[in-house]
């Protein structure tokens, strides 16, 4: 029996700017081939956007996938999940944003995300395994409500302790647990292989 190849690992971005010192750019940087989801000049909030722009990402790639999310681009996944069908090995999302309640001042309102196509979030179970990891102090999401999220998505939910909204702002910078979580993922078969 031959090996099977290695998923590519394509990274999908929140709704930031390219931040260098965030862990998904850290971690793009480490995995050879990695791909990652570039961010909008235009259309920016617009989840149909976000979801055209990953499956373009995700044309390009032939073989197996690992999608890597993180805030939004948890949401942007979610969506691309219930539109497209296509092999994918296993999705790590980590701190998903809670979409369908306000978000703090600084961030967009439920009326512009429900305008721009991201309420209500998708509830349906994903077509492949994945990993949610969740903060119990996100300030963008409360954990149960992830937890839900989680278990309407039929994924395995991972408790990451108080780590904010895991994001350079919260101290990460480089997170080692999302290269554990994508060998995890990497091994497991696709359900959506067939």
């Amino acid at each position: 029996m031959s090996p099977l190849a290695s998923p590519t690992v394509v990274i999908v971005p929140g709704l930031r700017d390219h931040v260098p010192d965030h862990w998904q750019t850290i971690l793009a940087n480490k995995i050879a081939d990695a791909r990652t989801v570039p961010p909008l000049t235009h259309d920016r909030l617009s989840c149909d956007a976000q979801v055209a722009a990953l499956d373009e990402v995700l044309a390009d790639v032939s073989g197996p996938v690992v999608l890597v999310a993180h805030s939004a681009g948890v949401m942007t996944t979610v969506h691309w999940a219930g539109r497209h069908r296509r092999p994918v090995t296993g999705a790590l999302l980590a701190a998903p944003p809670d979409f369908d309640t306000p978000l703090p001042p600084g961030y967009p309102t439920l009326e512009a995300l429900t305008e721009n196509g991201w309420t209500p979030v998708p509830r349906t179970p994903l077509p492949f395994p994945s990993i949610v990891a969740a903060s119990m102090n996100d300030p963008l999401a409360d954990f149960d409500r992830v937890a839900g999220l989680a278990a309407a998505w039929g994924s395995r939910l991972e408790n990451l302790g108080s780590v904010g909204h895991l994001n350079p702002a919260c101290g990460y910078g480089e997170w080692s647990r999302a290269e554990e979580f994508i060998r995890a993922l990497s091994r497991t078969p696709s359900a959506a292989s067939d």
